[in-house]
Order: structure tokens, then C-alpha cells, then sequence
């Protein structure tokens, strides 16, 4: 059997940038570990399969792999089979309707070359400090949130920059890994994300992470329009707008390689 596989380069316009993510396009499901092969394979923070599903409701159905496992929300990978779909599948409907298993509906549409990802706000709420989270970052948080994802927020872009973390710190932490935010020097507001409990260290831009980010920024900024970015090692863009609650994110993608999966 053989697959097409993508690797795009998701909120970035820029390949060597954003956070690469792999794409499988499928016709019907394999078992699922085949795909957890496959993204172990991959050996990239996500790899995003889909299969037509065609129905009133939704176009296709997505799972989204990390090399260790299966993950609820991916929103680069989401991003990255979106390009795929719209460019090299010829899409021709403007929003792209996705049913997934554990996030519910998510749509993508398009805004010139921009892929606009609408996904669930998830707000975190205050809660009390691990003790020793401030030896594992080498510094101590203002506030400490959490939703599914745990939030640490700081008072500049200058903290988020030096964070050198203990992981294994973090990966015994509850919650799904630990997202540092601050406002940005530019920009709104920027995060770095880790996540070793994934099989992650660092993701490089994190989709999933803004459904908190947002939310805590839109309501501290008194704004609901945010460019946030991500200031990992590669760094990624995203254009961000609340609405109700529900966070659009919006993100370039690039395309930097298409091959063959051998099965």
C-alpha cells in the first residue's frame, strides 16, 4: 500500500520556520497503530490524518498523533491538512468542516492566503502554584492558571525568552503540559509550550495552547483582535480574534516536502 504523505510548515510563510506537522490523507481509517507507526515514523510533534466523511454536517473526519500518542486538539496539524485539502486536493468549497473525536466540530476556512482555524475557547482559572514550579523555570510566575492546559504568566517577553525548564518537572505536572505567556515586545502577547508528557520537549507553535492564551489575554488587554506569537527556536504567528466562545486563529502554511508512505 502506499500513502501520500505532506509535511507542511504551519503558521509560518516561511519553510525552516513554524511548526512542521505531517499529513496522511486517507480514504478509510487504519488501525490505529499503524498511524501511531507513522507518526512515530514522522518523528515530528504532530502528524494529522483524515478520511472523507461527506456528510450534512462535517466533510471530513481528523485524528491528530504525536509519536507517543493520540492527542484531543492539534491546531497546526488542523492547519497543515487544511493547506493540503484547499491547494494540492483542489478544494473548491470555502470552509473546510471537520468532526473529530474528542473537540467536537472544527472548521478552516480561508482569508487570501491565511487559513483562519475556528476552535473551542478554553479558559483557564486561577489556581494554586505547584510547589517548585519556580525552580523548574528558574524564575517565579505573577499568576498560575489552569484548563486542560496549565498557564504560567509572566511580565515580559524577556522571561519567556530565558525559560530553560526542567521537563521532567513538567511532565509529572497535572494537566497537559505547561504553556509560559507574557505580553510581547511587538506583538500581543507571546508563549512558549511544553509538552514532555507528550513525547514533546517544546512544541515549536501550538494551536491548541491559544484556546487558553486568548481568552486570558482578550480579557486582560481589554481587546479581542490579538497577534500572538510563539518564541520558540523556529517561532510562529498567529492572528487571533475571540468571538463568543469560540478563538479563530489565523496562520500561513508551507509546504516543504510530498512524498510516499510505503505499508
Amino acid at each position: 500500500m502506499e500513502l501520500d504523505l505532506y509535511q507542511i510548515d504551519a503558521f509560518t510563510a516561511e519553510r525552516f520556520s513554524g511548526n512542521p506537522a505531517a499529513v496522511v490523507p486517507l480514504q478509510r481509517w487504519l488501525s490505529d497503530e499503524v498511524m501511531l507507526n507513522i507518526a512515530r515514523e514522522n518523528n515530528l510533534s504532530e502528524t494529522a490524518f483524515f478520511v472523507p466523511v461527506l456528510t450534512e454536517e462535517a466533510d471530513f473526519e481528523i485524528r491528530w498523533f504525536t509519536p507517543v500518542m493520540e492527542v484531543d486538539l492539534c491546531g497546526h496539524a488542523t492547519l497543515a491538512a487544511s493547506a493540503v485539502i484547499f491547494r494540492h486536493l483542489r478544494w473548491d468549497q470555502p470552509v473546510i468542516r471537520f468532526v473529530t473525536r474528542f473537540a467536537g466540530a472544527l472548521t478552516v476556512s480561508r482569508e487570501g492566503e491565511r487559513f483562519v482555524l475556528d476552535f473551542p475557547s478554553r479558559p483557564a482559572k486561577p489556581v494554586e502554584m505547584p510547589a517548585g514550579l519556580t525552580a523548574a523555570l528558574g524564575r517565579e510566575p505573577k499568576t498560575f492558571l489552569r484548563a486542560m492546559k496549565n498557564l504560567a504568566v509572566f511580565d515580559g517577553e524577556e522571561d519567556i525568552l530565558a525559560i530553560d525548564p526542567d521537563l521532567d518537572f513538567i511532565a509529572g505536572m497535572e494537566g497537559d503540559g505547561l504553556v509560559v505567556t507574557a505580553p510581547g515586545r511587538e506583538v500581543d502577547c507571546v508563549s512558549r509550550y511544553f509538552a514532555p508528557h507528550a513525547g514533546i520537549a517544546e512544541d515549536p507553535v501550538t494551536g491548541s495552547a491559544h484556546c487558553t492564551v486568548v481568552p486570558y489575554w482578550v480579557e486582560r488587554l481589554g481587546k479581542r483582535e490579538l497577534h500572538a506569537r510563539q518564541v520558540s527556536k523556529r517561532g510562529g504567528d498567529l492572528y487571533c480574534h475571540q468571538e463568543g466562545d469560540r478563538v479563530l486563529m489565523a496562520g500561513d502554511a508551507c509546504l516543504y516536502m510530498k512524498g510516499k508512505i510505503l505499508i
